[in-house]
């Protein structure tokens, strides 16, 4: 069983804080958060299949509000080419007013274990599986992964925010976990490729070798590593921000998306929060399902899918990232 939250903490939603001018977070007011929750959908007027299970034309492009312990074994069978999940790590953390309450490693493991049996029914054998972790809930994610699928590496990505402490090392980084299905899985390595700064650049005959020059230095394409350096949470100048407390950039979420998924494939979030998942995906011309407890985030997540549209802008994956990062995207 996935554990319950705890009530009545304190807001995870709305901030009554007043805004600096530039600053471009999405808050709903009142009024809309109820309008968009509204739309979130629910099983009790779905008509479901012969197998009991939802129908595929009824998740497609979807975003339901409930628990994905209860709503993950509803969803049609091999159905789900690439599982995105962002579950709460073993932190106290409060989402929407419900606070979630560090457990250890052990039941954590079992929390784990719990959701990904909830939703595995519904991943295709050419499935693709991404799960984000920190470093404590790390090696959980890790072992109940691998009981079920094949575990292929681990990506750790740059916050490039946290706070330093006097008596530990900052925090700046957090893990993404890969796993396949099976050993027949898409991984597409020519649509992430990086460009990175050349150190060592050789010439033959006097001709760059695999490396070119322009006006910010000197460059070579080559395969994205699993280490990110080119990622920050959203802040609050970035049009994708939220008042969510965990919220991932969609840069990440693209990037995931470009190199396992082809458009029109179907991307699950059992954890939608405010949609970052939802909203790549659609840029992207793929179809999305996501699952979401909180009402006011599953508003959140309507609201930003309602101006996400096939093509539009994902930041820094057209090229605009400061040509002295050592790494960037490249345009897909």
């Amino acid at each position: 069983m996935i554990p319950p939250m705890e009530q009545g903490i304190e807001s995870g939603g709305r901030s009554a804080r007043p805004r600096a001018p530039r600053n471009r977070t999405l808050r709903l007011s009142p009024d809309e958060e109820d309008r968009y929750a509204a739309k979130a959908l629910d099983t009790s007027t779905m008509t479901p299949a012969p197998d009991g299970r939802l129908r595929l034309e009824d998740v497609s492009n979807a975003v339901f509000l409930g628990d994905s312990s209860e709503l993950g074994p509803l969803l049609p069978r091999v159905s789900v080419d690439v599982l995105f999940a962002d579950p709460p790590y073993d932190l106290p953390k409060v989402f929407d007013g419900d606070r979630f309450a560090p457990m250890g490693h052990e039941a954590y493991l079992e929390y784990t274990r719990a959701w990904l049996g909830a939703v595995a029914g519904s991943l295709k054998p050419t499935a693709s599986i991404y799960v984000c972790s920190d470093w404590r809930s790390s090696s959980a994610v890790y072992l109940a992964l691998a009981e079920r699928f094949t575990v292929r590496n681990r990506v750790t990505w740059k916050r490039d925010k946290g706070r330093s402490s006097a008596s530990n090392w900052k925090n700046a980084s957090e893990d993404l976990w890969f796993a396949t299905v099976s050993d027949e899985y898409r991984f597409d390595a020519g649509a992430v490729r990086v460009r990175k700064r050349v150190v060592a650049p050789y010439r033959e005959r006097g001709v760059p070798k695999d490396w070119f020059e322009d006006e910010s230095g000197r460059w070579r394409m080559t395969g994205a590593s699993n280490l990110w350096e080119d990622l920050t949470v959203p802040f609050w100048s970035m049009p994708e921000n939220t008042d969510h407390p965990t919220q991932k950039p969609e840069k990440l979420v693209a990037r995931v998306l470009l190199a396992s998924s082809a458009p029109g494939d179907l991307v699950l979030d059992p954890f939608l929060g405010s949609g970052t998942t939802a909203v790549a995906a659609k840029k992207l011309g793929r179809r999305f399902v996501g699952i979401e407890r909180s009402p006011a985030y599953c508003a959140l997540a309507l609201r930003r899918l309602e101006t996400a549209e096939p093509g539009s802008r994902i930041q820094g994956l057209d090229g605009d990232a400061p040509s002295d990062k050592p790494e960037g995207l490249t345009t897909p």
